[in-house]
């Protein structure tokens, strides 16, 4: 991924507010010029007095065009913060969308490289912290570089020596600031690099209490814990106390024009060099020269930060997207699914080989196999949550390739042992299946999950709030309230990934006869661990070590395949076997 420069990241996130961010620059330059322009006056002030001008009305027009530029001055400051913090929340909510939009349409092995915890640092708390920088990086660094310039090149058009006089130490002072940069990128990315140990920490911390307690190991995992925030603190601190010193000699002599600009202006004034006036100028100039100049310095740290963060996000955004087009190019006209020659691996490692699978339409179809066989990788490859590495996937017909995601999402409903509830309401929840249902329809689909009675035995029923992650509810409930969320999206293909994996065997044969009624005319694909669940489906698919080895009915299989029948004889006697054997 070519790397881009910063104001090209933020003016391409800005969208059609990036016109804000133009007429901001303007309205900041008359700013700063109505700030500089002043000491043209006060000078000119200055040496009518000197030359012994007692005439009040030739003041008149200096006093007034002071006024004007003051309040000019501030107005025009005003505005131009005012479009830079329009377009500065444009950024964010361009950085944002483009960001989550990347994360939807990527693949889902792109997506876990990436911590959930450092994900959440980026995308709220790191992208916040531009918004000062986005507001006033660019109309007040650009207005106050351009205002230092003019008012150096006035100076030095007058009389050049005074101008270059007038940067002396500036100079000095520079030299000290650019010191502090020796360096940075390793003290700035060791920041942030334990700045994301210390939010991961936080996050499994935090998600892990309960088994840190129940384990007992609440001491050694606090210990981490505080590990990870020392050292997070520590970088900081470490850093700055190796920049005081330069930064201390920065700030002293950087400002102080006059240190230079009196001794050496009054010398060349002795020896006729240079006029009074032209002294009397240069010295009030001077004092208005560096100010804009260690104004616009002050954003150079920010622009460091926020350079590093919009990197980060490019990072995202650049996440290579599902192959997938703009428009579908076919409608597929049931709900069949085939794999044909798919291969599929993770970094590298191959874990399918030349699958070969017909499902047919309407038919109720389990995958089975030990431990790592493969099976759970087939259904995210049908869920199309990757993309094979070869091979193809059909649905009614029409390869996955040709459909859009919308309208493929349209089509299949997927629900796994660890699905995610939102920190809302049972009813909001179950209707994010499909957002125009009415809480008759949600009622209605619980009805037929046999959900309904649970739900309204909790204290709030369907407006119980469920808690982050659904913290609130047991694992059985969440899948159960996930199953529903599934049926009420109503989709033609329907793949249940140990979705009963923390349901009782009561509750899940109670799910599993709802799931009869629910599913008619539609194609079931299940993932099971307790095989008595599946034994009445149409076909059931034996997966191991990444290839179908065996695929039949229950009874059919017992006869022919050893590792079903074992599989079956481990689970009939309530005990865990050697699956492999």
């Amino acid at each position: 991924m070519k790397k881009r420069g910063l104001f090209s990241i933020i003016f391409d996130y800005a969208g059609n507010k990036k016109v804000y961010y133009i007429f901001s620059i303007i309205t900041s330059l008359i700013s700063v010029a109505s700030g500089i322009i002043p000491f043209y006056f006060v000078a000119s002030i200055i040496n009518k007095l000197i030359a012994g001008n007692k005439d009040f009305n030739s003041y008149t027009l200096d006093i007034i065009l002071l006024l004007v530029l003051f309040l000019l001055k501030g107005a025009f400051h005003i505005i131009s913060t005012s479009l830079s913090h329009i377009a500065a929340y444009q950024t964010i909510k361009g950085v944002r969308k483009r960001a989550i939009d990347s994360l939807a349409y990527a693949s889902l092995g792109d997506v876990k490289k990436h911590n959930s915890g450092s994900l959440k640092n980026t995308l709220c708390e790191r992208i916040d912290s531009t918004e000062t920088t986005l507001a006033h990086i660019i109309p007040e660094f650009t207005g106050n570089i351009i205002g230092f310039l003019g008012t150096f090149i006035y100076l030095t058009i007058i009389s050049w020596q005074m101008g270059l006089i007038a940067l002396i130490p500036f100079v000095i002072g520079m030299i000290a600031y650019l010191s502090m940069s020796i360096g940075y990128e390793k003290y700035w990315n060791n920041c942030i690099n334990k700045t994301k140990v210390l939010n991961d920490t936080a996050v499994e911390y935090i998600n892990g209490i309960e088994v840190i307690k129940a384990f007992g190991k609440s001491e050694s995992s606090y210990e981490k814990f505080k590990v990870a925030a020392k050292e997070g603190a520590e970088c900081f601190v470490s850093w700055q106390r190796n920049c005081n010193i330069a930064f201390s000699i920065a700030m002293t002599i950087a400002p102080y024009t006059l240190l230079a600009v009196l001794p050496i202006g009054g010398i060349l004034y002795y020896n006729g060099v240079i006029s009074l006036e032209i002294l009397i100028i240069s010295i009030v100039m001077s004092v208005g020269l560096i100010a804009p100049l260690i104004s616009a310095m002050g954003h150079v740290d920010d622009l460091h930060k926020a350079k590093t963060i919009f990197s980060e996000i490019d990072e995202i955004v650049s996440l290579e997207k599902l192959n997938r087009p703009e428009k579908s190019k076919g409608i597929p006209m049931d709900s069949s699914v085939s794999l044909k020659d798919v291969s599929f691996g993770y970094d590298n490692v191959e874990v399918l080989h030349d699958i070969n699978l017909e499902i047919k339409s309407g038919s109720k179809v389990a995958l089975v196999g030990p431990s790592g066989a493969g099976k759970s990788t087939i259904a995210k490859l049908i869920a199309s949550l990757w993309d094979p590495n070869k091979g193809d996937i059909y649905i009614g017909g029409i390869n996955i390739k040709d459909m859009t995601l919308e309208d493929y999402n349209k089509m299949v409903s997927y629900v796994s042992q660890n699905n995610y509830l939102f920190n809302t309401t049972i009813m909001e929840n179950i209707k994010m299946g499909n957002l125009n249902a009415t809480d008759e329809e949600v009622i209605e689909v619980c009805k037929k999950c046999k959900i309904h009675d649970f739900i309204i035995n909790l204290e709030n029923g369907y407006n119980t709030v469920v808690g982050d992650s659904g913290s609130h509810l047991s694992g059985g409930e969440r899948q159960r309230i996930s199953i529903a969320r599934a049926m009420m999206k109503n989709s033609k293909i329907v793949i249940l990934d140990e979705a009963t994996a923390y349901t009782d065997p009561e509750n899940e044969a109670i799910i599993q006869k709802a799931l009869s009624n629910l599913i008619v005319d539609k194609t079931l694909i299940v993932i099971a661990h307790r095989l008595s669940t599946i034994i009445d489906s149409d076909d059931i698919i034996l997966v191991d070590d990444g290839k179908i080895v065996a695929d039949g009915k229950h009874n059919e299989l017992l006869a022919s395949s050893k590792l079903y029948k074992n599989m079956w004889l481990s689970h009939i006697e309530g005990k865990d076997g050697d699956l492999n054997d």
